[in-house]
């Protein structure tokens, strides 16, 4: 959930690490810190706060051979300068980065400050820096006193560290937070996240867990805990610069949801075989798929809503049992994972700390795992060791949108390919294919909704509740455009089912809460009626999605939004836009940051 660059080579400076340690603020962005190693020893600069409001003159100008950078997300203490990395030991000649969870730090901090180590911050962090000097009163070795270290810590780490006896090195490591090596010519650079490193170099390495690095202008080594080398086959990062810039647009969010018809072409791009009516998904093995007697989905936030949605598609279409969890939920329930469940974990940055446990907890009782990511070289997917990538490219908005309709692309791709191994008809199958086929055109038709979005924007800007409520495959599309409007707007909202309207919710409804209403599958039309009916005789001011060609709904609804017809497994990749396009407008009238918005941080590598 934090950001981590280092870098080590003839052009270090505070700038360059700042620049691209901003390109990672996504991930955190509550405090930063660098450090740079030169003649001098460690200069440090910290503040509490964005990047983008300090002054270039005020950062660490040139350090000589290399350094660390640090963007936060606070866990362990306050957004303080104080509590911001890079974190020293006591002599100030070790600096330490930090991403994860460190568990027992109070056990290791008491005993450190037994042994007379001072502690100057409330993180977990600060106990590494003071573990390695610890380590190197015994053992000189700084790669030995650091591995030493590590061997100490219970809980999560990416690390770079940094010492200044030990010039123009980086140490990394890394177990259960990503971290990436970036392959220059005469410089080596680690991030947690490729965005950092595309602009210098596109060859990387992904570390796995357990292991430890060595960097230094010429080259790399890794290697085991237990000092065993290990050997990485060197990747191309898929994105380029351009990809992770706004490229005109006025927020990563905006320009995000305009990318959607791409990036559903993207995800099933290659992957339809017309002569058999199914999908092509070459991560996936299909004498497995055969065996499979039912699947259970882990997923956290808008994964877990874009789940709801496969649940209805594999069972409708695949007659496949299914059930949804909540993946941190999954890991401490003690779940019943039966012979044949296949366990489908789907994550954006295929780094969810949860899922990811989730994914461990059902692969130890033998379930068989898929990950649905959109990050290459994932942990999810490593871990998985099989899945589908929804190839939407770097989702740089904390609020996923492009992901969202990439994963529900990919869930009905899986759901056709299943359907048509378990007696879908070759003539429904080819079917579902042409309309997913026609989806692209189809949301850059919705795109259009745009400038009557922004009046919706205008007026229901103000308004402090807001109740979504969808039918069978809108029921968590109600929920994800409720999310959408908390995330960013700070509204409080609530996604329903619109049967339970009557159990409850509906003594929510008066004229000053808008209710948006999800009203656009021809299957339970009927039944959608009912529900505007009953929230229109109550005085509620009604935000209808309905398909085009609709008469009804606009003599109901006070304002209805048109999306073009598609089978009813498809309404929710094109009746989302018009949420999140909703939700974008009202958080910009109300003067949010929509990109970075509060308390939160793209991907949750901690539990």
């Amino acid at each position: 959930m934090c950001g981590i660059f280092g870098y080590v080579g003839p052009r270090t400076s505070g700038a360059l690490l700042l620049e691209s340690l901003a390109r990672l603020e996504y991930r955190g962005y509550d405090s930063w810190g660098v450090a740079l190693g030169g003649a001098q020893g460690l200069q440090v600069r910290r503040q509490a706060g964005r990047i983008g409001d300090f002054r270039s003159e005020e950062s660490p100008s040139s350090g000589g051979w290399g350094g660390i950078a640090h963007t936060r997300w606070a866990t362990h203490g306050a957004p303080t300068e104080s509590n911001a990395h890079p974190h020293l030991d006591c002599s100030g000649e070790i600096a330490v980065v930090h991403n994860g969870i460190i568990e027992n730090f109070s056990v290791l901090k008491r005993k450190l400050e037994s042994q007379g180590h001072k502690f100057r911050s409330e993180t977990d962090t600060e106990v590494i820096p003071h573990l390695i000097e610890e380590m190197l009163k015994s053992q000189p070795d700084f790669q030995t006193a650091f591995v030493d270290a590590l061997k100490l810590i219970e809980g999560t780490y990416g690390l770079a560290v940094i010492s200044a006896r030990h010039p123009g090195t980086l140490f990394v490591a890394r177990h259960g937070s990503p971290m990436v090596l970036g392959l220059g010519k005469g410089e080596m650079m680690v991030a947690s996240d490729p965005a950092a490193l595309v602009a210098h170099t596109r060859r990387v390495v992904y570390m796995g867990d357990g292991e430890v690095a060595t960097l230094t202008a010429g080259g790399h080594h890794t290697q085991s805990l237990d000092a065993i080398p290990v050997t990485h086959e060197v990747q191309q990062i898929a994105f380029d610069l351009p990809s992770i810039e706004r490229g005109g647009h006025p927020h990563f969010m905006h320009k995000e949801i305009f990318e959607q018809p791409e990036t559903i072409h993207n995800a099933f791009r290659g992957r339809m075989v017309h002569s058999e009516a199914t999908a092509r998904l070459g991560g996936l093995d299909d004498k497995l798929l055969r065996k499979v007697k039912k699947c259970h989905i882990l997923a956290c936030g808008t994964s877990w809503h874009a789940a709801l949605v496969g649940k209805y598609l594999l069972e409708n279409m695949a007659r496949m049992p299914t059930e949804v969890s909540y993946a941190a939920e999954f890991r401490y329930a003690n779940p019943v994972v039966e012979p044949g469940t296949l366990v489908i974990a789907i994550s954006q940055s295929g780094e969810t700390a949860d899922t990811l446990a989730g994914v461990r907890e059902a692969t130890l009782r033998g379930a068989t795992a898929i990950g649905i990511c959109n990050v290459v070289g994932s942990s999810i997917a490593r871990e998985c060791g099989q899945g589908v990538y929804i190839h939407a490219g770097p989702e740089i908005g904390v609020a996923s949108t492009k992901a969202f309709t990439g994963q529900l692309a990919v869930l009905s791709l899986l759901a056709l390919h299943l359907g048509r191994m378990r007696g879908m008809s070759l003539r429904d199958g080819l079917q579902f294919m042409q309309a997913i086929e026609k989806l692209p055109e189809q949301v850059a038709e919705t795109l259009k909704c745009d400038d009557s979005i922004k009046e919706l924007a205008r007026l229901y800007g103000d308004a402090n509740n807001f109740l979504y409520v969808g039918r069978l495959y809108e029921y968590p599309v109600a929920l994800e455009g409720a999310l959408k409007l908390k995330e960013i707007s700070y509204i409080h909202a609530e996604g329903i089912p619109a049967a339970e309207l009557k159990h409850g919710p509906i003594a929510l409804v008066d004229p000053q809460m808008p209710t948006v209403v999800l009203a656009a599958q021809s299957g339970i039309l009927p039944k959608m009626m009912g529900n505007l009916q009953e929230i229109h005789a109550r005085g509620g001011r009604i935000i209808a999605i309905a398909r085009e060609g609709d008469t009804e709904i606009p003599r109901i609804a006070e304002h209805t939004l048109f999306i073009p017809p598609t089978l009813d497994p498809l309404v929710p990749i094109l009746a989302v836009v018009p949420l999140q396009l909703l939700a974008y407008h009202i958080a910009v009238r109300r003067g949010c940051d929509v990109d970075r918005p509060r308390n939160l941080a793209k991907s949750v590598t901690v539990e």
